[in-house]
């Protein structure tokens, strides 16, 4: 695995396998806390491999020293007015777009604690590999305040309306293998082996059509929320992506039962 150049003050970590580029939150002071500049970093991380990075076909998120997101940095909520934690929380609304509904899939990693926003970020993401000894929460009621980063939708995705709806009024935590029973995570794996089976479902989403992925992705995140609305989402993209160069090799390799090669177009 490639590795982009770091120092010890990066709060945000790039390396690269393929097309596949792994993003890992490093604040091992904070056990990588979701504080502003992480915030601000991992939002410009996202964008630039969402829209401006065409080698990216798929992201994995994950956290240093074997823990992912323990939540919002408690120092920095002291004496913030209004403006500033408006400002804040809209920057966390597009680090969510970007997971929930931006054009490249993402798998959560997850060791050790994710917890309140943390847990956000796992739930905004397509697939969640959870090591063994993973413990969630979604806590944000405990410290007073609503859940955020997008987790009102995201959770209830996953898990259920009645479910996600306990898990935000209680704040409690619960382990891998109950976020495996309800729906939360989609694989448990060995402690210190998250990333390697984060890897092998990127490498999957990176072998498949990008272009249809990405309209994929813009359904489920908006387009998907009524019946009605499911089918003018499929009339209005459906007829496009059948003009795709990826369509069109699908078919070929299919009729001359040779793997396909998808250039995203």
């Amino acid at each position: 695995m490639s590795k982009s150049k770091a120092n010890e003050a990066d709060i945000v970590l790039l390396s690269r396998e393929g097309g596949v580029v792994v993003v890992t939150m490093n604040y091992p002071q904070r056990r990588n806390a979701f504080s502003l500049k992480m915030r601000q970093e991992l939002y410009r991380t996202l964008h630039d491999l969402a829209y401006l990075d065409q080698h990216c076909r798929a992201i994995i998120l994950n956290g240093a020293n074997q823990v992912f997101c323990a939540g919002g940095d408690i120092s920095e909520m002291k004496q913030r007015t209004v403006l500033e934690f408006r400002e804040r929380n809209l920057l966390v609304l597009n680090i969510f777009k970007l997971l929930a509904s931006g054009p490249k899939p993402v798998v959560a990693a997850v060791e050790g604690f994710a917890m309140g926003a943390g847990l956000s970020l796992c739930a905004a993401c397509d697939y969640v590999v959870s090591s063994s000894a993973a413990r969630y929460a979604c806590s944000f009621i405990k410290l007073g305040l609503l859940p955020d980063c997008g987790v009102y939708w995201s959770l209830a995705q996953r898990v259920g309306a009645g479910a996600a709806r306990e898990l935000m009024m209680t704040g409690r935590e619960f382990d891998s293998q109950e976020a495996l029973r309800i729906g939360f995570a989609n694989e448990i794996a060995a402690p210190g082996e998250t990333l390697a089976a984060a890897m092998a479902v990127a490498q999957r989403y990176a072998s498949l059509p990008s272009l249809a992925l990405t309209h994929l992705k813009a359904a489920l995140g908006s387009g998907c929320e009524t019946l009605d609305k499911a089918i003018e989402t499929e009339i209005n993209l459906q007829p496009l992506l059948s003009r795709s160069r990826d369509h069109r090799e699908a078919i070929a390799a299919f009729l001359e039962k040779r793997k396909p090669v998808f250039v995203g177009e």
